[in-house]
């Protein structure tokens, strides 16, 4: 019989999903279970980066621009 050890790594380190001590087999997190969700997260695009628009560039000053250096 097998007895798995997990082995926690750095203390102070938590699990960014429950708080937990990280283990070293599932490093960042302390479970399959929370990198299972933390990919689940990922998957349905919870996680987003905020995007600022630009302003439209309207295509008649661009034409203009290219030709003055002409």
């Amino acid at each position: 019989m097998k007895i798995h050890h997990l082995q926690t790594v750095a203390k102070g380190r938590q699990c960014p999903n429950c708080g937990g001590p990280v283990v070293a087999q599932f490093r960042p997190f302390c479970s399959k279970r929370c990198a299972t969700l933390d990919l689940h997260r990922w998957l349905n695009e919870d996680y987003r980066i905020p995007a600022v628009e630009d302003e439209e560039i309207d295509d008649d000053d661009f034409e203009q621009e290219d030709t003055a250096e002409i």
